[in-house]
């Protein structure tokens, strides 16, 4: 039986209760991280929290608890959970209100809800074990504030499953300039010639908090020379290799977009090196 938080209770999951009025569910007014958990090891525990503060902050939302009630909260869902391989879901919505209306009021009493889930096994750096991706390309048609991690998610829903429909594992989105802007549930990358690019942070982009560890391990260890910058969707199709990451996922090699193949196929070896390197020094975060 899953145990989960809900609003200072940590109760069985069939018994946790969230209003129907509750802004997060009418609105998608809320705001959420998911943090991956290895044996009971945090990866990344301080930028999470960071970006979960931030946007708290950015959308109005009045909560202000320390990075140690939160570490106390993931802590204590691992324990009751039976560690093993978790993502620690964190949701922060503006609260229960008493009417359906667009505007809030400044008194609601936020709802916070924490729970667990299986993920993977640790990525392992070797091109024997890990699964390639498939992926299809859209032009990006979710909203201009994506660098906010809200639960109002649908244009991000719409876009995976175009893919899932067509059989691949993730969609590539893009701008009306014909510009690489992230996947739909993920930051994306390039290599050529030996470096790896990936589109700089705008409000049409998630700064995640894997796309974070991974530039700033490769930074220091080096020996990949990394680039953020505008890609255009002809260095996609024209890269020597195609990554995505994600806190759930790590680093996924992509060998196939929009049915043609990357390179000549197969993983790369940037891959293999960067895997190696975040891998060795992710636990540092």
């Amino acid at each position: 039986m899953s145990i989960v938080f809900l609003n200072q209770v940590y109760l069985p999951i069939e018994e946790a209760k969230i209003s129907p009025m509750d802004r997060g569910f009418l609105f998608g007014d809320s705001i959420y991280e998911v943090l991956p958990s290895y044996n009971g090891q945090i990866v990344g525990f301080e930028p999470h929290i960071v970006r979960l503060n931030k946007n708290i902050s950015a959308v109005g939302i009045k909560l202000a608890w320390s990075h140690d009630a939160w570490l106390e909260i993931c802590q204590t869902i691992i324990e009751k959970n039976g560690c093993g391989n978790l993502g620690i879901y964190l949701q922060v919505s503006r609260g229960a209100d008493t009417k359906r209306s667009h505007a809030y009021t400044k008194d609601i009493d936020p709802t916070v809800f924490a729970f667990s889930f299986d993920i993977p096994p640790e990525q392992i750096a070797s091109k024997l074990q890990v699964v390639p991706y498939r992926v299809a390309i859209s032009l990006d048609l979710r909203w201009g504030r994506c660098q906010i991690k809200s639960n109002a998610l649908l244009g991000n829903v719409m876009h995976f499953q175009e893919g899932r429909q067509k059989g691949l594992d993730e969609t590539l989105l893009y701008n009306d300039r014909n510009e690489l802007k992230e996947g739909s549930t993920c930051n994306v990358y390039i290599v050529k010639n030996g470096v790896v690019v990936t589109p700089p942070i705008d409000n049409h982009i998630l700064p995640g908090v894997t796309r974070y560890i991974l530039l700033d391990l490769l930074r220091k260890n080096d020996s990949i020379k990394v680039e953020e910058r505008v890609i255009l969707m002809d260095e996609v199709f024209s890269a020597d290799e195609v990554w995505v990451t994600s806190s759930s996922k790590e680093l996924v090699p992509v060998i196939e977009v929009d049915g043609r193949l990357i390179g000549n196929g197969q993983i790369g070896d940037v891959w293999l090196a960067a895997q190696k390197v975040y891998s060795a020094g992710k636990k540092d975060y």
